[in-house]
């Protein structure tokens, strides 16, 4: 069955102060033990803020390291999920309920790309 990785873009410099409802945490969980049990789920985890990141880049030879926040950058990586789905019908089925879990004041973007098995 094919493997699929799900970025989770968020815009770090518009988070609401509030943060998240507070059944929010529940409804996630149930959303993960469903998917889970579905056999789906392989990995999923929330990343630190850019903030304590760095970049590495290699161009011309030549390694350079940026340290965060990366201003630059109206999105960041915000978590992952690596998930094994029938197909990518199915991947975008479960990153859609994913998504649906989170307040409507939040502007996320999930990336779903399927992983090559070479």
């Amino acid at each position: 069955m094919p493997r699929f990785i799900t970025l989770i873009r968020n815009d770090e410099q518009n988070i609401p102060a509030d943060g998240f409802p507070a059944d929010f945490g529940a409804r996630m969980g149930a959303l993960l033990e469903e998917i889970t049990k579905a056999g789906v789920m392989l990995d999923t985890a929330g990343l630190t803020p850019s903030s304590e990141g760095t970049r590495v880049t290699l161009s011309g030879g030549k390694l350079t390291y940026t340290d965060g926040p990366f201003t630059e950058t109206k999105e960041v990586i915000g978590g992952y999920s690596i998930i094994q789905a029938k197909d990518k019908e199915e991947a975008l089925y479960w990153t859609k309920r994913f998504l649906e879990i989170h307040p409507d004041v939040w502007n996320i973007t999930a990336e779903v790309r399927q992983i090559t098995e070479d």
